[in-house]
């Protein structure tokens, strides 16, 4: 169980003395294995009543590595960092909002109240945990920003005429995911209840379905890195499509598609690429646009793998060796054939764990492959690729 940091906790963590014992414990190994000896060390360093806040600041440091910004810095409660927007991700959100009056309601400990900071109009963040808004003063200090600061609940109302962002948690008291809308805190109906007629964001899960919020006019799937981190719901007056992916890295780079962009495309044999669409444009349901603003079709139109003769500018895609029907003896033969020790498998629409598949297959060779699998109307069928890296063009695409 991790730790449960009090305000007296918070204010040594943030005087003199409480930075000088994190420093003092910086090199600490903060393992499994070297627990009994850390502990000892910090009580040396710092006495029995802070050890355990220190070491506790110290992993979640670590933790949280490039996820936040400047989040050496920063004093965490273990759920959360877990429930953290990365940096990237509130950087992006907070441009939507640009110079507007923003009030983060669920500030936590402040990872998207400091990035709405940094463009709003005027800002405000509260949370009805005293321990989080303290930690979140700190945190958007060290980052520096200074929103108003009010401690408060997200169903009780504390500003007027501001956009509402509210990030509801979504673990229980165990850390166990909750999955209905309604086991929220704050339940997502109660955001829109007591908020109806405001401006309203709501961050949530990438899997929720859109249904259970019919108040929002437009969901957004978001990936970081070539990973769906999280979605956010817009409420009519801030939305500017129904469907939207969003596609960031770690390098500042971001696009956008909708679906106000056309979708017409057919489907057709294996061209000279199989293009496999970031998660967040899947998640979607903007393959098709897609496949329209890149010149690719479809090899089936109920799977996401999309082909073309030229591939979209930065993507990593498969270059096609060869294709047929797929059975693991057939596989094994293409594979002796191209020489592949080295194999990685991708899958979709087939019951097939690539895992099992690559230590049933054994490749002993000297090259390496791609291997897509997929289904073709009723027909399991085997790509063999090579993974090539598209290079990048700065007007690749339209945000």
């Amino acid at each position: 169980m991790s730790y449960a940091f009090s305000l007296d906790d918070v204010a040594f963590l943030r005087s003199r003395e409480g930075g000088a014992a994190l420093e003092a414990c910086s090199g600490l190994d903060l393992t499994e294995s070297s627990r009994l000896s850390d502990v000892a060390a910090a009580r040396r360093v710092v006495g029995a009543r802070y050890a355990a806040a220190v070491l506790e600041t110290l992993l979640l440091r670590r933790k949280a590595g490039d996820k936040v910004d400047g989040g050496c810095r920063w004093l965490f409660t273990d759920e959360a960092l877990q429930q953290a927007s990365a940096s990237a991700v509130a950087a992006y959100r907070a441009k939507r909002l640009a110079g507007r009056d923003v009030h983060d309601v669920t500030c936590s400990v402040g990872a998207d109240l400091v990035e709405l900071a940094r463009t709003a109009r005027r800002c405000v963040g509260s949370d009805v945990d005293a321990v989080r808004l303290a930690m979140a003063e700190h945190n958007c200090a060290v980052s520096g920003v200074r929103p108003a600061l009010v401690r408060a609940d997200a169903l009780r109302p504390v500003t007027r005429d501001t956009v509402v962002v509210a990030d509801p948690a979504r673990r229980d008291a165990s850390g166990r995911r909750r999955w209905r809308p309604e086991d929220f805190v704050p339940a997502l109906d109660d955001l829109a209840s007591v908020y109806a007629g405001r401006e309203l964001v709501v961050k949530c899960s990438p899997g929720l379905d859109p249904q259970v919020a019919p108040w929002a006019r437009e969901v957004e799937i978001i990936s970081l890195d070539g990973r769906v981190r999280e979605a956010s719901l817009y409420s009519e007056g801030l939305a500017t499509a129904s469907r939207r992916a969003t596609v960031l890295n770690s390098t500042g780079e971001a696009w956008s598609i909708t679906d106000a962009e056309p979708d017409d495309v057919g489907v057709d044999e294996v061209g000279e690429w199989i293009v496999d669409p970031d998660g967040a444009v899947v998640r979607a349901g903007l393959v098709r646009h897609y496949a329209a603003r890149h010149g690719l079709w479809q090899l089936d139109p109920r799977i996401a793998y999309l082909t073309g003769d030229t591939p979209p500018p930065g993507v990593r895609a498969f270059r096609v060796l060869e294709s047929g029907r797929y059975s693991e003896k057939a596989l094994r033969a293409a594979l002796r054939r191209h020489d592949v020790g080295r194999l990685e498998i991708l899958v979709r629409g087939l019951d097939i764990d690539p895992d099992a598949l690559r230590r049933r297959l054994k490749p002993r060779g000297a090259n390496e492959v791609s291997v897509v699998l997929t289904r073709i109307g009723r027909a399991p069928t085997a790509f063999v690729c090579r993974a090539e890296r598209v290079p990048a063009q700065r007007d690749a695409e339209q945000g």
